[in-house]
Protein backbone atom coordinates (compact mmCIF):
# COMPACT_ATOMS: atom_id res chain seq x y z
CA UNK A 1 0.00 0.00 0.00
CA UNK A 2 1.31 3.46 -0.92
CA UNK A 3 1.90 5.64 2.16
CA UNK A 4 3.65 8.96 2.69
CA UNK A 5 5.42 10.56 5.67
CA UNK A 6 4.15 14.13 5.53
CA UNK A 7 2.69 14.93 8.95
CA UNK A 8 3.29 13.32 12.38
CA UNK A 9 -0.41 13.46 13.23
CA UNK A 10 -1.09 11.11 10.28
CA UNK A 11 0.34 8.26 12.37
CA UNK A 12 -0.78 6.56 15.58
CA UNK A 13 1.50 6.45 18.59
CA UNK A 14 2.05 2.71 18.22
CA UNK A 15 3.41 3.04 14.69
CA UNK A 16 5.72 5.91 15.65
CA UNK A 17 7.08 3.76 18.48
CA UNK A 18 7.75 0.92 16.03
CA UNK A 19 9.63 3.35 13.76
CA UNK A 20 11.76 4.31 16.75
CA UNK A 21 12.41 0.64 17.54
CA UNK A 22 13.62 0.17 13.98
CA UNK A 23 15.79 3.28 14.32
CA UNK A 24 17.47 1.78 17.38
CA UNK A 25 17.94 -1.56 15.63
CA UNK A 26 19.53 -0.01 12.55
CA UNK A 27 21.71 2.26 14.70
CA UNK A 28 23.10 -0.77 16.56
CA UNK A 29 23.75 -2.50 13.25
CA UNK A 30 25.53 0.59 11.95
CA UNK A 31 27.74 0.78 15.04
CA UNK A 32 28.71 -2.86 14.39
CA UNK A 33 29.56 -2.00 10.79
CA UNK A 34 26.81 -4.35 9.68
CA UNK A 35 23.98 -2.18 8.39
CA UNK A 36 21.67 -4.54 6.45
CA UNK A 37 21.33 -3.68 2.76
CA UNK A 38 17.56 -3.82 2.92
CA UNK A 39 17.06 -1.41 0.02
CA UNK A 40 19.61 -2.88 -2.38
CA UNK A 41 19.08 -1.52 -5.86
CA UNK A 42 16.48 1.07 -4.77
CA UNK A 43 16.71 4.77 -5.65
CA UNK A 44 15.80 7.89 -3.68
CA UNK A 45 15.01 11.18 -5.42
CA UNK A 46 15.89 14.09 -3.10
CA UNK A 47 14.19 17.36 -4.05
CA UNK A 48 15.63 20.44 -2.30
CA UNK A 49 14.30 23.96 -2.75
CA UNK A 50 16.63 25.36 -0.11
CA UNK A 51 20.07 24.50 1.34
CA UNK A 52 20.43 21.66 3.81
CA UNK A 53 23.17 19.97 5.82
CA UNK A 54 21.64 17.36 8.12
CA UNK A 55 18.65 16.42 5.96
CA UNK A 56 20.63 16.04 2.76
CA UNK A 57 23.59 14.21 4.27
CA UNK A 58 21.46 11.93 6.43
CA UNK A 59 19.16 10.82 3.61
CA UNK A 60 21.96 10.32 1.08
CA UNK A 61 24.19 8.39 3.46
CA UNK A 62 21.22 6.40 4.79
CA UNK A 63 20.27 5.25 1.31
CA UNK A 64 23.87 4.27 0.56
CA UNK A 65 24.24 2.29 3.78
CA UNK A 66 20.99 0.46 2.99
CA UNK A 67 22.35 -0.56 -0.41
CA UNK A 68 20.48 1.97 -2.50
CA UNK A 69 21.26 5.14 -4.42
CA UNK A 70 20.26 8.79 -3.87
CA UNK A 71 19.92 11.58 -6.43
CA UNK A 72 20.20 15.22 -5.32
CA UNK A 73 17.70 17.31 -7.29
CA UNK A 74 18.08 21.02 -6.69
CA UNK A 75 16.28 24.06 -8.14
CA UNK A 76 17.37 24.77 -11.69
CA UNK A 77 18.11 21.10 -12.33
CA UNK A 78 14.48 19.98 -12.46
CA UNK A 79 11.35 21.85 -13.53
CA UNK A 80 9.42 21.53 -10.26
CA UNK A 81 6.46 23.89 -10.44
CA UNK A 82 8.18 26.07 -13.05
CA UNK A 83 8.26 24.72 -16.60
CA UNK A 84 6.50 21.60 -15.37
CA UNK A 85 3.62 21.17 -12.96
CA UNK A 86 4.18 19.59 -9.56
CA UNK A 87 1.79 16.84 -10.63
CA UNK A 88 3.83 15.99 -13.74
CA UNK A 89 7.10 16.09 -11.81
CA UNK A 90 5.66 13.72 -9.20
CA UNK A 91 4.33 11.31 -11.82
CA UNK A 92 7.52 11.27 -13.90
CA UNK A 93 10.00 10.97 -11.03
CA UNK A 94 7.84 8.22 -9.50
CA UNK A 95 8.42 6.11 -12.63
CA UNK A 96 12.18 6.21 -12.06
CA UNK A 97 12.76 6.10 -8.29
CA UNK A 98 11.38 4.10 -5.38
CA UNK A 99 10.91 6.99 -2.93
CA UNK A 100 10.95 10.80 -2.96
CA UNK A 101 12.24 13.04 -0.17
CA UNK A 102 11.33 16.71 -0.52
CA UNK A 103 12.47 19.83 1.36
CA UNK A 104 10.30 22.64 0.05
CA UNK A 105 9.61 26.26 0.82
CA UNK A 106 5.84 25.74 0.89
CA UNK A 107 3.98 22.86 2.52
CA UNK A 108 1.56 22.83 -0.41
CA UNK A 109 4.41 21.59 -2.63
CA UNK A 110 4.93 18.45 -0.54
CA UNK A 111 1.17 17.91 -0.42
CA UNK A 112 1.09 18.18 -4.22
CA UNK A 113 3.93 15.70 -4.62
CA UNK A 114 2.28 13.21 -2.28
CA UNK A 115 -1.05 13.61 -4.06
CA UNK A 116 0.32 12.64 -7.47
CA UNK A 117 3.37 10.48 -6.69
CA UNK A 118 3.05 6.72 -7.07
CA UNK A 119 5.93 6.10 -4.64
CA UNK A 120 6.26 7.16 -0.99
CA UNK A 121 6.99 10.85 -0.35
CA UNK A 122 8.91 11.82 2.80
CA UNK A 123 8.64 15.40 4.03
CA UNK A 124 12.18 16.68 4.66
CA UNK A 125 10.93 20.09 5.92
CA UNK A 126 8.40 22.70 4.84
CA UNK A 127 7.33 26.08 6.16
CA UNK A 128 4.68 24.22 8.20
CA UNK A 129 6.45 21.26 9.74
CA UNK A 130 9.55 19.06 10.04
CA UNK A 131 8.39 15.53 10.91
CA UNK A 132 11.68 13.71 10.29
CA UNK A 133 13.46 16.04 12.74
CA UNK A 134 11.03 15.58 15.60
CA UNK A 135 10.81 11.80 15.23
CA UNK A 136 14.59 11.86 15.57
CA UNK A 137 14.30 14.21 18.57
CA UNK A 138 11.99 11.95 20.53
CA UNK A 139 14.23 8.98 19.76
CA UNK A 140 17.20 11.00 21.05
CA UNK A 141 15.26 11.86 24.20
CA UNK A 142 14.70 8.16 24.92
CA UNK A 143 18.46 7.62 24.74
CA UNK A 144 19.13 10.39 27.27
CA UNK A 145 16.17 10.03 29.62
CA UNK A 146 16.77 9.74 33.34
CA UNK A 147 16.90 6.13 34.43
CA UNK A 148 13.45 4.67 34.96
CA UNK A 149 11.60 7.59 33.37
CA UNK A 150 8.96 6.57 30.83
CA UNK A 151 8.40 8.36 27.55
CA UNK A 152 5.02 9.63 28.75
CA UNK A 153 6.74 11.31 31.72
CA UNK A 154 9.09 13.43 29.60
CA UNK A 155 8.74 17.19 30.02
CA UNK A 156 9.92 19.11 26.97
CA UNK A 157 10.26 22.89 27.12
CA UNK A 158 10.77 24.81 23.91
CA UNK A 159 12.20 28.28 24.47
CA UNK A 160 11.77 30.51 21.45
CA UNK A 161 9.79 31.28 18.32
CA UNK A 162 6.98 29.12 16.94
CA UNK A 163 9.10 27.72 14.12
CA UNK A 164 8.14 24.71 12.03
CA UNK A 165 10.25 22.60 14.41
CA UNK A 166 8.51 24.03 17.47
CA UNK A 167 5.08 23.31 15.99
CA UNK A 168 6.15 19.79 14.98
CA UNK A 169 7.44 19.11 18.50
CA UNK A 170 4.02 20.08 19.82
CA UNK A 171 2.44 17.67 17.30
CA UNK A 172 4.60 14.69 18.26
CA UNK A 173 4.29 15.36 21.99
CA UNK A 174 0.53 15.47 21.61
CA UNK A 175 0.52 12.16 19.75
CA UNK A 176 3.00 10.39 22.03
CA UNK A 177 1.68 11.66 25.38
CA UNK A 178 4.55 13.94 26.43
CA UNK A 179 4.34 17.26 28.26
CA UNK A 180 5.13 20.21 25.96
CA UNK A 181 5.59 23.83 26.97
CA UNK A 182 6.55 26.74 24.74
CA UNK A 183 8.13 29.72 26.48
CA UNK A 184 8.03 32.79 24.24
CA UNK A 185 6.60 36.30 24.02
CA UNK A 186 2.87 36.03 23.35
CA UNK A 187 3.27 37.35 19.80
CA UNK A 188 5.61 34.48 18.93
CA UNK A 189 3.72 31.61 20.52
CA UNK A 190 2.12 28.83 18.48
CA UNK A 191 -1.08 30.01 16.82
CA UNK A 192 -4.51 29.05 18.06
CA UNK A 193 -5.17 27.31 14.73
CA UNK A 194 -2.19 25.01 15.25
CA UNK A 195 -3.08 24.41 18.90
CA UNK A 196 -6.55 23.31 17.81
CA UNK A 197 -4.96 20.63 15.64
CA UNK A 198 -3.64 18.73 18.68
CA UNK A 199 -6.57 18.84 21.08
CA UNK A 200 -7.98 15.49 20.01
CA UNK A 201 -4.54 13.88 20.08
CA UNK A 202 -3.90 15.22 23.59
CA UNK A 203 -7.22 13.83 24.79
CA UNK A 204 -6.28 10.41 23.44
CA UNK A 205 -2.67 10.31 24.66
CA UNK A 206 -2.88 12.27 27.90
CA UNK A 207 -0.37 14.84 26.68
CA UNK A 208 -0.34 18.32 28.21
CA UNK A 209 0.35 21.41 26.10
CA UNK A 210 1.01 24.80 27.68
CA UNK A 211 2.38 28.25 26.85
CA UNK A 212 4.08 30.86 28.97
CA UNK A 213 6.08 34.08 28.82
CA UNK A 214 8.19 32.98 31.80
CA UNK A 215 11.08 30.78 30.62
CA UNK A 216 12.56 30.44 34.11
CA UNK A 217 9.36 28.94 35.48
CA UNK A 218 8.96 26.75 32.39
CA UNK A 219 12.34 25.05 32.72
CA UNK A 220 12.08 24.47 36.47
CA UNK A 221 11.03 20.85 36.03
CA UNK A 222 12.16 20.26 32.43
CA UNK A 223 13.77 17.06 31.23
CA UNK A 224 14.69 18.59 27.87
CA UNK A 225 15.17 22.24 26.94
CA UNK A 226 14.99 22.92 23.22
CA UNK A 227 15.49 26.04 21.13
CA UNK A 228 15.70 27.04 17.48
CA UNK A 229 16.48 30.11 15.37
CA UNK A 230 14.55 33.29 16.17
CA UNK A 231 14.12 34.14 12.50
CA UNK A 232 14.20 32.23 9.24
CA UNK A 233 14.23 32.80 5.49
CA UNK A 234 11.97 35.70 4.56
CA UNK A 235 11.98 37.20 8.06
CA UNK A 236 15.19 39.21 7.74
CA UNK A 237 13.31 42.52 7.96
CA UNK A 238 11.95 41.43 11.35
CA UNK A 239 15.35 40.78 12.93
CA UNK A 240 15.53 43.99 15.01
CA UNK A 241 12.01 43.50 16.35
CA UNK A 242 12.54 39.83 17.05
CA UNK A 243 15.90 40.39 18.73
CA UNK A 244 14.34 42.97 21.03
CA UNK A 245 11.47 40.63 21.90
CA UNK A 246 13.61 37.57 22.72
CA UNK A 247 16.90 38.96 24.04
CA UNK A 248 17.99 38.43 26.73
CA UNK A 249 15.04 36.86 28.55
CA UNK A 250 14.53 33.94 26.14
CA UNK A 251 18.16 33.16 25.37
CA UNK A 252 19.16 29.70 26.58
CA UNK A 253 22.28 30.50 28.56
CA UNK A 254 23.99 29.18 31.68
CA UNK A 255 21.75 31.25 33.93
CA UNK A 256 18.58 29.77 32.44
CA UNK A 257 19.97 26.21 32.46
CA UNK A 258 20.84 26.68 36.15
CA UNK A 259 17.13 27.09 36.87
CA UNK A 260 16.43 23.62 35.42
CA UNK A 261 17.17 20.26 37.05
CA UNK A 262 20.78 19.13 36.76
CA UNK A 263 19.55 16.18 34.71
CA UNK A 264 17.97 18.42 32.05
CA UNK A 265 19.43 18.10 28.58
CA UNK A 266 19.80 20.86 25.98
CA UNK A 267 18.61 20.32 22.38
CA UNK A 268 18.78 22.29 19.14
CA UNK A 269 17.86 21.07 15.65
CA UNK A 270 20.64 23.18 14.07
CA UNK A 271 21.75 25.25 12.26
CA UNK A 272 22.17 27.68 15.15
CA UNK A 273 22.94 31.35 15.51
CA UNK A 274 25.45 30.85 18.29
CA UNK A 275 25.34 33.57 20.88
CA UNK A 276 21.79 34.47 19.90
CA UNK A 277 19.14 31.89 20.85
CA UNK A 278 21.73 29.88 22.80
CA UNK A 279 25.26 30.50 24.05
CA UNK A 280 28.35 28.46 23.23
CA UNK A 281 28.64 27.62 26.91
CA UNK A 282 25.33 25.77 26.75
CA UNK A 283 25.63 24.35 23.23
CA UNK A 284 29.06 22.86 23.93
CA UNK A 285 28.44 22.11 27.60
CA UNK A 286 27.92 18.80 29.39
CA UNK A 287 24.12 19.01 29.25
CA UNK A 288 24.05 19.45 25.47
CA UNK A 289 23.01 16.53 23.25
CA UNK A 290 22.88 18.46 19.98
CA UNK A 291 25.49 16.29 18.25
CA UNK A 292 23.64 13.12 19.22
CA UNK A 293 20.54 14.70 17.68
CA UNK A 294 22.41 15.39 14.46
CA UNK A 295 23.82 11.87 14.22
CA UNK A 296 20.43 10.35 14.94
CA UNK A 297 19.02 12.04 11.85
CA UNK A 298 21.00 9.43 9.90
CA UNK A 299 19.56 6.50 11.82
CA UNK A 300 16.04 7.93 11.74
CA UNK A 301 16.19 8.42 7.96
CA UNK A 302 17.35 4.83 7.56
CA UNK A 303 14.36 3.64 9.54
CA UNK A 304 11.91 5.82 7.61
CA UNK A 305 13.27 4.69 4.24
CA UNK A 306 13.04 1.05 5.26
CA UNK A 307 9.59 1.47 6.82
CA UNK A 308 8.03 2.99 3.72
CA UNK A 309 10.06 1.44 0.90
CA UNK A 310 11.05 -2.10 1.92
CA UNK A 311 7.48 -3.51 1.88
CA UNK A 312 7.04 -2.25 -1.70
CA UNK A 313 10.23 -3.68 -3.22
CA UNK A 314 10.14 -6.71 -5.47
CA UNK A 315 12.47 -9.44 -4.29
CA UNK A 316 12.97 -11.83 -7.23
CA UNK A 317 14.13 -15.37 -6.71
CA UNK A 318 17.62 -16.46 -7.71
CA UNK A 319 16.05 -18.45 -10.53
CA UNK A 320 14.26 -15.40 -11.93
CA UNK A 321 17.43 -13.32 -11.70
CA UNK A 322 19.39 -16.02 -13.49
CA UNK A 323 16.71 -16.29 -16.18
CA UNK A 324 16.78 -12.60 -17.05
CA UNK A 325 20.57 -12.48 -16.92
CA UNK A 326 20.70 -15.45 -19.27
CA UNK A 327 18.26 -13.85 -21.71
CA UNK A 328 20.31 -10.64 -21.82
CA UNK A 329 23.60 -12.49 -22.21
CA UNK A 330 22.20 -14.66 -25.00
CA UNK A 331 20.95 -11.54 -26.80
CA UNK A 332 24.27 -9.73 -26.44
CA UNK A 333 26.29 -12.74 -27.55
CA UNK A 334 24.86 -12.36 -31.04
CA UNK A 335 26.39 -8.89 -31.39
CA UNK A 336 29.52 -8.85 -29.18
Amino acid sequence: MLRHFVHILDFPKEELLRMMELTAMLKRADKDGACPRLLSGASLGMIFEEPSTRTRVSFEVAMTKLGGHALYLRPGEIHLGARESIADTARVVSRMVDVIEARTLKHETVLGLSKYATVPVINGLTDFNHPTQVLCDVFTMTEHASKGKKLEDFRLVFVGDATNVCVSLMFICARMGLSFTQAAPAKYQISEAHRAMVREACAESGATISFTEDPAAAVADADFIYTDLWWWVGQESEIPERSAAFMPKFQVNAALMAKAPATARFMHCLPASRGVEATDEVMDGPQSIILDQSENRLHTEKALLVWFVYPRLKRPSDALLARHRGLAEDFLSDFL
